[in-house]
C-alpha cells in the first residue's frame, strides 16, 4: 500500500514559535536561515543543494527527533563516536503521521561507524545485513547489503546522499528498490546530490538556495542542468575550465 499524503509518518517539520535563532550554527547556514516549515507530501522527498546550504543538518536533526541515532542506523542503535549533532533537534517539531513498524537512518559519511558498531552487537544481528561483515565489503557494496537485506517496507527511511558510494547502475538499483519499499508502506526522506537518484517518479524535490528550501522539479535543479550540459557537450565546460585557470 503506497501511503497517502493523510498517512505519512512525518507530515512536516516546523521550528517552535518559540526557538531561539542565534546568529550562529546551524541557523546560519541557507536551509535554516529563514526556514520556518517543510511540509511532506508524497511518499518521497528530495532535499538538494550545493555543499554548505544545510542539507545534512536538517535532515540530522529530523532522525535525531525521529527517533535515530545521530550517526546513523534503526531506532535501536545508541552509539556516539564522537559527539557532533547540532541542537536543532531540540528546536524543531514533527507532525506525525502513522507510527513505522521501523526505520533506518543512512548517513554516508558515518555508516563505516554504523558498520563498526554492527560488530558489537550479539551474534545474529548480520542476517540482516546479508550475514557477512560489513567491513569486508567495500562502501558501495555495504549500502547495497543494506538496501537488499535490512529494509522490509512500512517504515521510515531517512538518508543522507545514500549515492555516494554507489556507481550510476547501482543508484538505477537504488531507484528500484525504493519503488518497491514505497510499494509497501514506507516513506523516504532524501538528501542528494544525484539527478538519477532525484528522478524517481513523482517524488516531490525542494532545492536550497541562497533564498532558502524551493519547491522545484528535475529539470530546474542546478544538479540536472550542469549535469545536462557536462553530457551533451564536455568539451565546451572543461574549455571553460581552462579559461578561469588562467
Amino acid at each position: 500500500m503506497t501511503l497517502s499524503e493523510e498517512l505519512l509518518y512525518i507530515k512536516y517539520v516546523r521550528l517552535k514559535e518559540d526557538a531561539e535563532r542565534p546568529d550562529a550554527y546551524p541557523y546560519t547556514v541557507p536551509a535554516l536561515a529563514n526556514f520556518s516549515s517543510l511540509r511532506f507530501r508524497k511518499p518521497v522527498t528530495f532535499i538538494v543543494g550545493e555543499n554548505g546550504m544545510g542539507k545534512s543538518t536538517l535532515l540530522e536533526a529530523i532522525a535525531v527527533k525521529a527517533g535515530f541515532n545521530a550517526e546513523g542506523g534503526s531506532r535501536n542503535f545508541n552509539f556516539a563516536t564522537r559527539p557532533s549533532h547540532s541542537q536543532l533537534c531540540e528546536q524543531i517539531v514533527l507532525g506525525r503521521g502513522l507510527s513505522p513498524r521501523d526505520g533506518y537512518f543512512l548517513r554516508a559519511e558515518s555508516f563505516y561507524n554504523v558498520a563498526s558498531e554492527l560488530e558489537q552487537i550479539a551474534d545474529g544481528v548480520l542476517q540482516y545485513y546479508g550475514d557477512r561483515s560489513l567491513h569486508n565489503q567495500s562502501h558501495g557494496e555495504s549500502v547495497l547489503s543494506l538496501l537488499s537485506h535490512r529494509l522490509f517496507g512500512n517504515e521510515l527511511y531517512i538518508f543522507d546522499e545514500p549515492e555516494a558510494a554507489l556507481s550510476p547502475s547501482r543508484q538505477m538499483y537504488l531507484l528500484c528498490r525504493m519503488k518497491q519499499l514505497v510499494e509497501r508502506g514506507s516513506q523516504f526522506i532524501v538528501s542528494t546530490h544525484s539527478p538519477i537518484v532525484m528522478a524517481y517518479p513523482g517524488a516531490e524535490i525542494y532545492e536550497i538556495t541562497d533564498d532558502g528550501l524551493q519547491l522545484t522539479g528535475l529539470e530546474q535543479t542546478s544538479h540536472y542542468m550542469l549535469m545536462k550540459r557536462f553530457v551533451l557537450d564536455p568539451a565546451s565546460l572543461l574549455r571553460q575550465l581552462d579559461a578561469d585557470g588562467e
